[in-house]
């Protein structure tokens, strides 16, 4: 085999260099085409007779509804502990705990979390043994927890 000089290609190390100078610009111009890329040819949602397909991720024409168990709804809960009620004030917040049965071994659990408190009623007699009532605004599901569990526990509040 012949000998042959070693093969040099003009420009090169300047190409290089320049190349690593200006990296930012060249990861940013090949992120937007990527981007670009996958938002034509991305997976299409189902059809619309009258706007045709539209990529996934475009704003639908109207907004979708908010689900009926987000929105929250005022909910009468009676407290065991009527002196706590007192401290309460309309715009607080509170967390709601089911006492537990300990003969049973029942732990207590937090029923509603940041309830915001709607009213306190003024008590209509002076039994402290029945508790007080308080109105709490609270989400529908949240709602049927707190009417379930004070079937069957004692309520207590904490101020957030």
């Amino acid at each position: 085999m012949p000998q042959f000089d070693p093969v040099r290609v003009r420009g090169g190390r300047h190409q290089l260099q320049r190349l690593v100078r200006h990296r930012r610009r060249a990861l940013a111009a090949g992120l937007a085409v990527t981007a670009a890329a996958l938002v034509a040819a991305g997976p299409r949602s189902g059809a619309n007779p009258h706007h045709g397909e539209r990529a996934r991720g475009h704003p639908a024409a109207t907004p979708a509804r908010p689900h009926r168990a987000a929105r929250p709804v005022t909910a009468p809960v009676r407290i065991a502990d009527a002196a706590t009620v007192r401290l309460l004030r309309p715009g607080d917040r509170v967390d709601v705990i089911a006492a537990g049965d300990e003969a049973n071994g029942a732990a207590a659990q937090v029923i509603a979390r940041g309830a915001r408190v709607a009213a306190v009623p003024e008590p209509l007699d002076e039994s402290a043994g029945s508790g007080a009532l308080v109105v709490l605004r609270v989400p529908r599901s949240t709602a049927a927890r707190l009417v379930g569990a004070s079937a069957t526990a004692h309520l207590a509040v904490t101020l957030c």
